[in-house]
C-alpha cells in the first residue's frame, strides 16, 4: 500500500534529486502476434511516435529511509511508484549504495484511457528520474525490463524513436524495422466519443496459425515500407491492423473513418489497439495536402468524430535528464481540443 504524500522535510534542497521525461505515442501502426527468432509466438506492436505530450517526473531521494518509504504525487500513480521502487533497487545495486525511499512527483499532459501510453510514460519518467538522482542513465533495455515488472506490459517509449516491433509483455525488441518511419502527417481523432477504454475489460481473442501468418505478412510489408520510405504501403499495413483491432474494440465509426480516408486521398488509418485514439495518415509530399487535411477535418466533423490534433512524425520527443521538473496540472482524461482543428506544424 502506498503511504500518503507528505511535505518535504527541512533541508530537502540538500537531498539528491533527479528528473526524467518520457513521451507518449498515438496508438499503433501494427499490433498482433508474431514469431520471435526462435519461432515462438509473441504479442508485439509498432507504435506511432508523437512529439509534444509526455510525462515529467521529479524524484527526491531520502538516504537512510527504508526502501518502502516512497510517496507519489498524484497519489493514484501506483504503477509509477512501483517503477520508482524497482529503479531505486537497481540503481543502488549499480552504485553500491543502500536503497532508500523518497518522493516522486509527476506532471504531464498525456490523456488517460485513449491508448496513448499514459501509464508507460509515467513509469519511464519515474525510472529516469530515480536514475538521475543516483547520477545514472539506465539503458533502454533495463528501463523496459523494469517497466514490464511495474505494469505487466509496456510500450517502447524508452527507446530512441526507431521503428521497432516490440514485445510489450516481455519488454524486448523483436525486430528493428529501420532507422525511421516514412514521414507522415496525422490527423488525429477520437472514436467512441473519446471515452476512456478499460483495457482489462477487453475480450481476449484466440489467435490461430492463420492469424499469425497474416500478422507476419503485415510485418514483412511494414519492413518494406520503412526501407523504401513508402507511405502508401505503410498506410495499407496500418489500415489492415486497425481493421483486425476493430474486431476487439468494436469502434462503430471505423467504416466511416476508413471511407473518409479513401475520399480525401489519405494513405490509410491507424488506431490505438487499447484505446479510442485514431489517426488518418497522409503523405506530406502529396499534392494538395492542406486541402486534403481540411477536407478530412470537415468530414470528421460531419460524422460526429471529434478531431484532436494534427501533427507530423518528422521529429520525436527526446529524453530530458537535466533541469527541474516543470509544474503543471494533472493530465486530461479525454481528447484535447475536441472538434477544433489544430494547426499543421512543420509544413
Amino acid at each position: 500500500m502506498i503511504p500518503a504524500a507528505r511535505p518535504a522535510a527541512p533541508g530537502a534542497g540538500d537531498l539528491p534529486t533527479g528528473t526524467g521525461h518520457a513521451p507518449c505515442h498515438h496508438g499503433e501502426i501494427l499490433q498482433g502476434v508474431f514469431l520471435d527468432a526462435d519461432g515462438r509466438r509473441c504479442a508485439g506492436l509498432v507504435t506511432l511516435p508523437m512529439a509534444g505530450p509526455g510525462s515529467t517526473a521529479g524524484f527526491t531521494r531520502r538516504p537512510g529511509t527504508p526502501p518502502e518509504a516512497l510517496t507519489v504525487v498524484p497519489a493514484d500513480r501506483t504503477k509509477a511508484v512501483q517503477a520508482a521502487a524497482l529503479a531505486a533497487a537497481e540503481c543502488a545495486e549499480r552504485t553500491g549504495q543502500p536503497s532508500c525511499g523518497g518522493e516522486l512527483r509527476l506532471t504531464g499532459d498525456v490523456p488517460v484511457g485513449l491508448g496513448m501510453g499514459s501509464s508507460t510514460s509515467d513509469v519511464i519518467a519515474a525510472v529516469r528520474a530515480v536514475a538521475d538522482s543516483y547520477g545514472l542513465r539506465l539503458p533502454g533495455e533495463t528501463i523496459a525490463r523494469l517497466a514490464v515488472r511495474a505494469e505487466l506490459a509496456c510500450d517502447p517509449l524508452m527507446l530512441d524513436g526507431r521503428p521497432v516491433l516490440f514485445a510489450q509483455r516481455e519488454g524486448r525488441v523483436l525486430e528493428v524495422l529501420g532507422p525511421a518511419l516514412p514521414p507522415l502527417v496525422v490527423v488525429g481523432c477520437a472514436l467512441g466519443g473519446g471515452a476512456p477504454v478499460d483495457t482489462l475489460s477487453l475480450p481476449v481473442r484466440d489467435v490461430d496459425d492463420c492469424d499469425v501468418r497474416a500478422f507476419e505478412r503485415l510485418r514483412t510489408l511494414l519492413r518494406r515500407a520503412v526501407a523504401k520510405g513508402d507511405v502508401q504501403l505503410l498506410g495499407k499495413v496500418a489500415t489492415a491492423s486497425a481493421r483486425r483491432g476493430r474486431q476487439v474494440l468494436g469502434h462503430p465509426e471505423f467504416d466511416a473513418l476508413s471511407g473518409i480516408a479513401r475520399r480525401v486521398g489519405a494513405a490509410g488509418v491507424q488506431i490505438a489497439h487499447s484505446g479510442s485514439v485514431a489517426g488518418v495518415l497522409f503523405d506530406p509530399a502529396v499534392t494538395g495536402l492542406r486541402h486534403r487535411v481540411r477536407s478530412c477535418l470537415h468530414a470528421l466533423d460531419a460524422h460526429g468524430i471529434p478531431a484532436t490534433r494534427t501533427f507530423t512524425t518528422f521529429t520525436t520527443t527526446k529524453e530530458t535528464l537535466d533541469g527541474p521538473a516543470h509544474r503543471g496540472g494533472d493530465r486530461p482524461t479525454g481528447p484535447d481540443t475536441p472538434r477544433r482543428p489544430a494547426r499543421l506544424p512543420a509544413l
